[in-house]
């Protein structure tokens, strides 16, 4: 057991360093390894079956609510980029650009692209002409370039894979129907495969994405009580339409400008995923995006018959569609153990002789270690079960996190004091002044997360500069 007990000690507690903890789970669960790109990391088999999962579930929904997949250029051209004011600034700090063609120098600079707003605006103009070419639900899956001062693994790459959707719609209440039908599939998404309870509500003006009308978000908390956003959907209205000369004929035999929306999610939820759930031992996966859902590990495989009813378990799972490993190594078994508590395997099962003589095997959730025995007949309903008490104790968890750490304060003064002293999402009412949100942020170094659809009355004045209040806001420290 000396092999198991070095292997669990690399990864630093949770309580003494979370962000050494972090650190050390992506790499000793082999998910990321760094390349000499400075700000590029390398997504490793088991990190990127993680994302391909996601994918797939997302892609789904995505499809089953008419949407098309495409892809766009990865370069822009910076006169394409330029069109839309707002957006170009947004994004200026940021953009990688390509200056030479090989030996040539490019007489028009070419943008690696941030985001692909301008370059869906240019297509729309070239293939929409009536109200019947509309709407266009189109996304795509695509790696993105934003040059990040500083970077952390899945957080911050200065390259990411993602998914943005883009969409073009006849009429502003079509679009934002889209805007918030789309937060709801990745709030749905998150809570009902990845066991991560969101807040849904809207960005502040200071927040919102460059270019938008208006941003919405869901923010999970993660375990140190810090922010994530998770997922986001903006609604253009006809802004972009305008810059980049997009119309069509309606059916009053009018030229109109359409209105626009664009949502997204990245690989940054898998560092979502991480500080959700994993503990001091490593990962503790979701199981219903878990690369391996299920791992098998026959114990003392010399003996008769061990290996091949292994297998046999194995074969059964791996039937009825479960993403099941096994491993007939000639590590030991606690090594075994170890190395898929580390890496999150929601549900381990082990076989050995006295379970033969028994005719079950033991089943042990990595949740919460808790060992169940099963005869081998009814392991695929046991597995399903396990999988589903899973999720939920994954939920459940994370959401009494949430609520033991979301506070609520009548003044910036309570603000401080709270933050200053405990970790977590602060509930407090705002005139919707930026200046007093800015203030929040330069003073304390809490920024505003979202305004909550599901509002709550505090007080009746603003946290910051007493004045009567128009929202109850959602602050915090994010990552």
């Amino acid at each position: 057991m000396e092999k198991d007990k070095k292997l669990v000690s690399e990864i630093t507690s949770m309580e003494t360093d979370f962000a050494k903890w972090y650190t050390d789970v992506v790499i000793k669960a082999e998910l990321i390894d760094y390349s000499s790109v400075r700000g590029c990391l390398i997504l490793r088999p088991y990190g990127f079956a993680l994302w391909e999962n996601i994918r797939e579930v997302l892609d789904k929904k995505f499809k089953e609510t008419g949407h098309e997949n495409v892809c766009m250029p990865l370069f822009i051209p910076e006169s394409l980029l330029e069109k839309e004011k707002d957006h170009v600034e947004g994004f200026a700090p940021e953009v990688a650009w390509v200056t030479h063609g090989g030996s040539e120098k490019l007489t028009e600079r070419l943008c690696v692209r941030p985001t692909s707003e301008t370059l869906f605006c240019e297509h729309y103009a070239n293939i929409i002409h009536s109200w019947r070419d509309l709407p266009k639900l189109y996304n795509q899956w695509v790696s993105v370039v934003r040059w990040e001062k500083t970077t952390r693994p899945f957080l911050r790459h200065r390259e990411f894979l993602w998914q943005e959707g883009h969409t073009i719609h006849a009429t502003s209440d079509e679009a934002m129907e889209e805007t918030l039908k789309m937060l709801d599939v990745y709030a749905d998404f998150c809570e009902n495969v990845l066991a991560m309870p969101v807040v849904k509500g809207q960005k502040t003006e200071n927040e919102k994405f460059a270019g938008a009308v208006s941003t919405y978000a869901i923010e999970a908390m993660m375990h140190d009580g810090k922010a994530l956003q998770s997922g986001t959907s903006h609604y253009f209205g006809d802004g972009f339409a305008k810059a980049f000369g997009i119309e069509f004929t309606d059916k009053d035999n009018k030229l109109k400008n359409p209105y626009q929306t664009s949502w997204g999610m990245s690989t940054r939820i898998i560092g979502g995923i991480i500080m959700t759930h994993g503990d001091d031992s490593g990962l503790v996966l979701p199981p219903y995006i878990a690369p391996a859902q299920v791992v098998v590990v026959p114990v003392a495989m010399h003996k008769p018959g061990v290996r091949e009813k292994a297998e046999e378990l194995y074969n059964t799972l791996k039937d009825a569609g479960i993403r099941v490993k096994i491993d007939t190594s000639d590590n030991s078994p606690g090594w075994k153990f170890a190395e898929y508590e580390m890496k999150g395997v929601p549900v381990r099962i082990e076989i050995g002789p006295k379970d033969l003589e028994q005719g079950s095997c033991v089943l042990v959730l990595r949740v919460n270690r808790e060992k169940r025995f099963v005869p081998y007949g009814a392991i695929l309903d046991e597995v399903n079960k396990a999988m589903a008490d899973s999720h939920k104790l994954l939920f459940d968890k994370a959401l009494l996190n949430r609520k033991a750490r979301t506070f609520t304060a009548k003044t910036v003064d309570e603000m401080a004091e709270i933050i200053n002293n405990k970790s977590g999402f602060i509930k407090a009412m705002w005139c919707g002044e930026s200046a007093c949100e800015l203030e929040v942020k330069e003073k304390i170094s809490l920024t505003s997360r979202c305004i909550p659809f599901e509002q709550e009355k505090i007080s009746d004045t603003c946290a910051i500069c007493g004045k009567p209040a128009k929202h109850m806001v959602y602050w915090g420290i994010a990552y």
